[in-house]
């Protein structure tokens, strides 16, 4: 019985259609869930900006333990060690090579002729194969070319060290008995396919993406790419129900744990929610509240108040004027400030209190075979507090670590890292929003350490909680 792998691209599809705008937070607890319930691969953007998809990749990184992770590369060396160097830290790294094949988008979008394309194709899955033997060729649009043609491609990918191969219908204009038979012409004319793994991706443009991906299997692909969340292609829920139905008539069987699927798939809807106005207080991420929201200069201090407030903040009168001088700074060297912006205005700027507890120390143990453990020592008063704990990463466990110390659990409303400067000793800052008895706090931290960042961000939300109570 043949083995069926799903991989789940709802953060790459998300991205790609600007349909969907995930928070930091939203990101990381997609993850886990999908780590959790068994698919083969989890997908996430690649590399654009190096200050922040960096840090962004280094951090799903850590909490990925059972699937793959899976990231997209450019066809250049500096990019596949880019995004290798954030990635490697994930327990199996598959590097992903894209292309286009078709002749229109070849030559008139890449601007590229058939023979260069697979030349630079083959070249990149070559540099990926030095690093890692996980690596994947895929042909975005590939029911649109020639199958001669995409033979040829997939000689040289997989001579080049092309582990899976995946072909995309992205025009979503296929039947499912046309999508199997396109995969049995693909076999035949590239026998190489026999020694690696085949992928599909559909779109669901007739409403037959998960038909397709079924006819695709039983004509023999064995990796099927589809999304948690409804996103136009392949529904993961879906697939993996119809291939444990149909196991014995397929011959194949998916490993995806479909007894926790509805609850996973749920909790997944909840975060990707668009209809996040009628969402309760302080389920979504910081930007949900105001979503949309543009600030320039001309405005007053109370139209930034109003907003401050929907982001669910209670200012003093003081705290307010402060944060009002502050975003005037900002405005004034920026067209726009956005939701995003006007959060982390507030950490830094409101509320600022003599501190409670002070970073003495901390030590956190992260590796691939054992569970991430943080030791963290706080002085309080004089005294040293110190906690150990575990967790699923070292941010993770290094929150818990605090919580200990502190004997009290704070629920995390928002959680993001940003680069503040640039190279390869980047500062990351790391914005902390913590909520109690209704209220939000929020916390700033800055160092170039992505986790101590963290650390203290946390904590300075925490001594503002703490300077409220005791006042």
């Amino acid at each position: 019985m043949r083995d069926i792998r799903v991989s789940d691209i709802t953060m790459r599809e998300a991205a790609a259609s600007k349909a969907l705008s995930l928070s930091f937070k939203e990101k990381l607890e997609i993850v886990k869930i999908l780590d959790r319930i068994g698919v083969a691969a989890i997908e996430v953007e690649g590399i654009e900006s190096s200050k922040v998809d960096s840090l962004r990749i280094k951090s799903i990184a850590s909490l990925v333990k059972n699937s793959t992770l899976a990231v997209p590369v450019k066809m250049d060396d500096a990019s596949i060690e880019a995004v290798w160097s954030a990635a490697k830290g994930a327990q199996r790294v598959r590097l992903q090579v894209e292309a286009a094949v078709s002749p229109s988008t070849m030559e008139y979008i890449q601007c590229k002729k058939a023979d260069a394309l697979i030349d630079d194709a083959a070249r990149a899955v070559a540099k990926c194969a030095e690093l890692t033997d996980d690596v994947e060729f895929v042909a975005i649009d590939a029911t649109r070319t020639d199958v001669a043609y995409l033979a040829k491609v997939i000689e040289a990918v997989t001579r080049a060290g092309a582990k899976t191969v995946t072909v995309c219908d992205a025009a979503g204009s296929m039947l499912p008995e046309e999508f199997a038979q396109f995969i049995g012409d693909l076999f035949k004319a590239a026998p190489q396919l026999a020694e690696i793994e085949l992928g599909i991706s559909c779109c669901n443009n007739l409403n037959m993406a998960d038909a397709c991906a079924v006819a695709g299997v039983m004509a023999g692909a064995s990796l099927v790419k589809a999304t948690s969340y409804p996103m136009g292609v392949v529904a993961l829920d879906n697939a993996a129900r119809i291939l444990a139905a149909k196991s014995d008539a397929l011959d194949a069987q998916c490993h995806v744990r479909v007894t926790e699927l509805k609850r996973a798939m749920n909790q997944i809807a909840r975060l990707c929610c668009e209809d996040r106005s009628k969402a309760a207080q302080f389920t979504g991420s910081v930007s949900e509240a105001v979503e949309g929201v543009v600030l320039t200069a001309g405005d007053d201090q109370d139209t930034v108040m109003q907003y401050v407030e929907r982001l669910g903040y209670s200012l003093s009168d003081e705290d307010a004027a402060a944060v009002f001088e502050a975003f005037k700074k900002i405005a004034a060297s920026k067209e726009r400030v956005g939701a995003t912006e006007l959060d982390a205005i507030v950490a830094s700027a409101a509320l600022q209190v003599p501190p409670t507890y002070i970073l003495e120390g901390y030590v956190i143990n992260a590796g691939l075979s054992f569970k991430a453990t943080s030791h963290i020592s706080l002085r309080k008063d004089g005294e040293a507090i110190e906690a150990v704990s575990l967790g699923d990463g070292p941010i993770d466990s290094s929150f818990k670590s605090i919580e200990s110390v502190v004997g009290k659990h704070y629920e995390l409303d928002d959680f993001r890292i940003q680069a503040v400067t640039e190279g390869r000793e980047a500062m990351g800052e790391s914005i902390v929003k913590l909520i109690a008895d209704g209220r939000v706090y929020s916390g700033r931290g800055i160092s170039t350490d992505i986790v101590e960042s963290s650390i203290r961000a946390y904590i300075n939300a925490l001594n503002k909680i703490a300077y409220e109570e005791q006042n």
